[in-house]
C-alpha cells in the first residue's frame, strides 16, 4: 500500500491535470479498481472526502441561487406586547401620503390655478393656505390673477408669499389684484422639477430608517422576556415592511418624474 501511494505521490504533478476527470468517476461513479482501492484506504476516504466537500457546497448554491427568502407575515395581535405592526405599518404609511403631498404642492408645471393653492401665506393672524385668502383664477394660459379683496391687508404678505415659492414666479400687484405671469415652461424647469422630486423622495426615505431603526429598538428592548427567534422574524417583519414602502417611493418618483420631464 506504501508503494502505491508513494508512486502515485511521484507521478502527482503529471496525475494533477486528470484529477477531475479521476474523482469524478470515483465520486459518481464509484466503480473499478480505484474506487475500491480508495474506499479500503483511510487516508485516500478522507482525501477523497475532502475532496468531495466543495463539489456538494457548489452544487447547493447553484441550487439557491436567485431564490428569495420567504415572506414573514406575523399576526399583530400576538406581538402587540413587544410592538404595535398596525401602527408601525400606518407610520410608514402616512410617508408616502406626505410624499405625494409634497409632489403636488411643490412639483407642478404651473398651468393651473391650483399651482398656488398650498402656498403658505404668513400673516399677523398665523399662515394661511393662499387659496383661504385670495381667489385664484387663470386669466390666460401665461397669467394666473389672485383677487385678495376678501383680505386686502393680506396682500403684499400673499406677493411675497408667491415670490419666495420657489416657483421662479414674479408676482405684480394691482390694488388688491396679484397678477402672476406664467413663464414659458422650458426643459432646464422640467428637470430641475425633476432633481426637485428625487431631493424629496431621499427625504421621506430617511424618515423611513428612523422609523424601522427605532421599531428595531423597541423590538430588542424586549429581548430578556422574548425569545431569539421571536425577535429575529420581528426584525425581518420589520424590514420587509420598510422595503415595501421604500419600493412604493421609488414607483412614486419614476411617475412623478415621467410625468414632469414628459
Amino acid at each position: 500500500m506504501l508503494i502505491v501511494l508513494r508512486q502515485m505521490y511521484q507521478l502527482g504533478p503529471s496525475l494533477y491535470k486528470f484529477r477531475p476527470l479521476f474523482m469524478r468517476s470515483v465520486v459518481e461513479n464509484r466503480v473499478g479498481p480505484a474506487a475500491v482501492f480508495l474506499n479500503n484506504c483511510k487516508q485516500c476516504g478522507a482525501l477523497l472526502e475532502s475532496l468531495s466537500r466543495p463539489l456538494a457546497t457548489k452544487k447547493a448554491k447553484v441550487k439557491t441561487k436567485g431564490q428569495q427568502s420567504p415572506r414573514v407575515n406575523i399576526n399583530a395581535a400576538l406581538v402587540e406586547d413587544i410592538i404595535d405592526l398596525n401602527k408601525l405599518k400606518q407610520d410608514m404609511l402616512e410617508i408616502i401620503d406626505n410624499l405625494k403631498d409634497d409632489y403636488g404642492k411643490n412639483l407642478n408645471i404651473r398651468t393651473s390655478p391650483g399651482a398656488l393653492d398650498h402656498i403658505a401665506v404668513t400673516t399677523n393672524d398665523g399662515k394661511f393656505p393662499l387659496n383661504h385668502l385670495g381667489q385664484i383664477s387663470l386669466k390666460s394660459p401665461q397669467l394666473i390673477l389672485v383677487d385678495m379683496m376678501s383680505f386686502p391687508e393680506a396682500t403684499m404678505a400673499a406677493t411675497k408669499a408667491i415670490r419666495e415659492s420657489g416657483m421662479n414666479l414674479n408676482p405684480e400687484v394691482d390694488g388688491t389684484v396679484i397678477r402672476v405671469p406664467i413663464p414659458k415652461v422650458t426643459r432646464e424647469h422640467r428637470e430641475n422639477l425633476a432633481k426637485l422630486a428625487k431631493q424629496f423622495t431621499n427625504k421621506s426615505k430617511e424618515s423611513l430608517r428612523k422609523i424601522r431603526t427605532n421599531a428595531v429598538g423597541q423590538v430588542k428592548k424586549s429581548k430578556d422576556s422574548t425569545s431569539e427567534d421571536t425577535i429575529r422574524l420581528l426584525e425581518k417583519q420589520i424590514q420587509q415592511m420598510a422595503d415595501d414602502v421604500a419600493a412604493d417611493m421609488d414607483k412614486q418618483l419614476m411617475a412623478k418624474t415621467k410625468e414632469l420631464l414628459g
